[in-house]
């Protein structure tokens, strides 16, 4: 049985890969997050335990108590404009406290799984990026995910960077919505919508992201893997693929440009990720963007028990 440690588990993506793991009889899984678990109810699945990673006494008493076989990493400040105006926190979390747990990891044995984003890249290629291009991120946010890639590939020995891009899916209560579902919001309460038609994306639901990191925990791979959509569309192509699923009033998606959204931080304009290697290697295969939205759509109407 292997001892898996997940941080970040109350985030978004963070509490799929624990619900995922967690009902696996092979696995003994930890959650941890800066905060009290927000789904206390399924603690008969799993521990959780309530740690600040940027505290590296603190963190290292954590890995004391498990010793753990994986630790899988979803903690990061990932909110771009945030970032750019808070970067002494956004470097202590997205940079130093991954440093630390890369240390821990070695130190421990452990297989260190970290995500990471597409805006790491520069948007200027035009084409979908490998594992191979060489980084340059254009905002802070993409700048200290990229330091915290490097962090872990010079420490780690064992180890697996995740890249995802636009994480979908159903939220849970508290947690921050997708662009999938603020789409479905407005729609449904016939407001419009404006969102950018010159910017290009690789969008992941969240199943598939905990799909692909579930391939990697069984996996000795080492290295980058793109873990997201095999669908590359713009923002305003997205929401339209909604409304059509939704049988909505498309002429509510407003498209505009990456100048007339006037944004305060800069985004690579695309920042589409190819994953021709987690196929290869993993065996990965996510969902098309369309299937994904209709399961979204399914979920948001099922009656409530």
């Amino acid at each position: 049985m292997k001892d898996i440690l997940i941080i970040g588990v109350n985030g978004f993506t963070g509490r799929q890969i624990l619900n995922d793991l967690s009902q696996q009889s092979k696995y003994k899984v930890t959650g941890s997050s800066l905060h009290a678990d927000v789904q206390p109810a399924n603690a008969a699945n799993y521990r959780f335990i309530e740690t600040d990673i940027r505290d590296f006494a603190t963190t290292r008493q954590l890995f004391e108590a498990i010793r753990p076989d994986v630790v899988i990493n979803n903690s990061a400040l990932s909110v771009p404009d945030y970032c750019e105006l808070h970067r002494e926190e956004a470097y202590q979390m997205n940079v130093t406290a991954v440093e630390q747990l890369a240390h821990l990891c070695e130190a421990y044995g452990s297989r260190f799984i970290h995500l990471s984003t597409d805006f790491v890249f520069d948007g200027e290629a035009m084409q979908l990026y490998t594992e191979a291009h060489t980084p340059a991120p254009v905002n802070y946010y993409g700048s200290t995910k990229w330091k915290g890639e490097e962090k872990v590939a010079g420490i780690c020995s064992n180890y697996a960077i995740v890249r995802v891009a636009i994480v979908y899916g159903k939220t849970l209560p508290g947690q921050h919505g997708n662009i999938v579902e603020l789409v479905i919001k407005r729609l449904q309460e016939g407001k419009e919508i404006r969102v950018v038609a010159d910017q290009w994306r690789t969008p992941t639901h969240v199943e598939d992201v905990s799909q692909g990191v579930s391939l990697l925990v069984e996996s000795n791979a080492n290295g980058i893997f793109h873990i997201c959509g095999n669908d590359c569309l713009s923002i305003a192509e997205v929401a339209l693929l909604v409304a059509q699923s939704m049988g909505a009033d498309q002429s509510l998606i407003q498209s505009v440009t990456t100048d007339e959204m006037n944004e305060a931080t800069p985004r690579p304009r695309f920042s589409g990720m190819s994953i021709e290697k987690a196929q290869s290697l993993l065996g990965y295969s996510p969902r098309s963007m369309e299937a994904g939205i209709k399961q979204i759509i399914g979920e948001l109407n099922r009656p409530k028990v």
